[in-house]
């Protein structure tokens, strides 16, 4: 590296496209894809004025389209950086380099023509990318559910015993909350129009110059441009921007898939903690840079700490929405130039990580099995009084000999360490007159699940319904680099 000249690694590059983000999601974000959009929106514009009657020819218009994507980014800098001004920038770049379209470039559009029907795009594009993850982590998770419905685990309120679950009924759980933010997102795709060309207070009065007071035309005008970009409807009425409320809508999708994301990380790292679930881990990877034995759950953890990202950057989109003034004020700019690129980026990481998770994660069902029987007498107890009753016991008399033995051996448990011995206890009082093998038919981990594996089949059945509706999203592209 000569003198003067600096690298990468003497400048802050954001962790989001160096680290976590696909590069599938940065292209959606990118310049390129920016600026050819800008430029495809020019185009459009000026093929709907001609087709309406401008007097626009076919030879500017085919200028335009053979320099589209053909973008001078330096030529742009130096106008920018001139006249302070980035549409104008690029309008002049785009100018230079397509003279005989230069006079009707942008003809009665205002800034946001390019920039907001762009940002509507690029929300789209980058929607449809998340949509794809969203269904294969849905996939991934289905199949693990469907494959662990029937294995009893002990389930918790409070992060305490309670009643037992099974593994897939947990994880249906885990793919409910994903299907709510399915919903969500297909709400919002559905719901995503174009600005159109509402001009500088949306009021389309420049068009409606341009037309000679034809309101027909200048209502054609946006219904043809929305068409040639691929949407079906603009909004009905603005101020020189759509609202800003859009982009909270957005984002409010996205922070719902972080929440569900971490919830996930969350019970995937307190199940590691148990021993029951390790998340992948190559052969190669390293734990602890101190301690060489531990397998860290560094992937949840991951996406619990974007997930905390995205969650607190959707409040930026409902400041924004919220400090607009009358038709348009411009402190929404530089906000939204970091806070919706990176929502999405960081969205990307954690659906790419979730997809890694659940399509790897091993289960232990030894340790599961170990885990719930320590917890089991505790749950059988009720169990064991009705049995003794029914066998002519009396309630309240074995009621109470149940509960002294609970606490002991409880706490037994806690201040030396000692296994939960309340079955043998139980077993060897003869007050309570119960056998060792009608205790041994009491303690069966399925005799606790109630519904659990058969709400697990009838609640896949009906998100296998969504795969297969939505199974032209499937997404290969899901690999992580760290």
């Amino acid at each position: 590296m000569s003198k003067g000249e600096s690298s990468s690694a003497d400048k802050y590059e954001n962790p989001l496209c160096k680290r976590y983000a696909s590069s599938e999601m940065q292209s959606i974000f990118s310049d390129n894809f920016k600026f050819s959009t800008w430029r495809k929106l020019w185009i459009a514009l000026a093929e709907s004025q001609k087709e309406l009657g401008l007097s626009i020819s076919d030879e500017q218009i085919n200028e335009m389209k053979s320099r589209q994507n053909d973008i001078d980014y330096e030529k742009a800098a130096e106008y920018e950086k001139e006249i302070r001004h980035d549409v104008m920038a690029h309008i002049k770049a785009y100018g230079d380099q397509c003279p005989k379209a230069m006079p009707i470039i942008h003809l009665g559009a205002t800034s946001c023509y390019v920039g907001d029907n762009t940002d509507i795009i690029v929300q789209r594009d980058a929607l449809l990318r998340v949509k794809r993850l969203l269904v294969t982590a849905l996939d991934k998770l289905y199949s693990f559910a469907d494959e662990h419905k029937s294995i009893p685990c002990l389930a918790f309120t409070h992060f305490q015993a309670a009643q037992p679950t099974t593994v897939g009924k947990r994880a249906s759980l885990w793919i409910q909350d994903l299907m709510f933010d399915l919903e969500q997102l297909e709400f919002a795709l559905n719901n995503l129009k174009l600005l159109g060309c509402k001009g500088t207070t949306g009021t389309c009065a420049s068009f409606l110059e341009l037309f000679c007071g034809d309101r027909e035309k200048v209502k054609k005008l946006e219904e043809m441009i929305a068409k040639k970009m691929g949407f079906n409807e603009v909004y009905a009425v603005s101020g020189q921007t759509y609202s800003r409320k859009i982009d909270y809508y957005t984002l409010s999708v996205l922070s719902g898939i972080a929440q569900s994301a971490c919830k996930f990380s969350n019970d995937i790292r307190l199940l590691s903690h148990m021993k029951e679930v390790d998340e992948p881990f190559e052969s190669g990877q390293v734990g602890s840079s101190a301690m060489a034995y531990k397998r860290n759950p560094m992937r949840s953890e991951r996406i619990a700490s974007l997930a905390r990202y995205v969650i607190v950057n959707a409040q930026n989109t409902a400041l924004t929405a919220s400090a607009q003034w009358f038709e348009r004020t411009l402190d929404d700019s530089a906000n939204k130039r970091i806070a919706i690129p990176e929502a999405f980026l960081a969205v990307d990481a954690i659906l790419m990580l979730m997809i890694n998770i659940a399509g790897g994660m091993k289960i232990y069902p030894s340790v599961i099995e170990k885990n719930l029987i320590e917890e089991l007498p505790f749950m059988a107890t009720e169990n064991i009084l009705m049995c003794c009753v029914k066998k002519g016991g009396d309630r309240q008399a074995l009621h109470e000999r149940i509960r002294l033995h609970s606490v002991e051996a409880g706490k037994q448990i806690k201040l030396n360490g000692e296994k939960n011995d309340l079955i043998i206890r139980i077993a060897d009082d003869e007050s309570i007159n119960i056998t060792r093998q009608e205790l041994s038919n009491l303690l069966s981990g399925e005799y606790f699940t109630g519904m659990a594996e058969q709400q697990t089949v009838e609640f896949l059945r009906e998100v296998k319904k969504t795969l297969d509706a939505n199974k032209d999203f499937m997404c290969a592209d899901a690999k992580i680099s760290v």
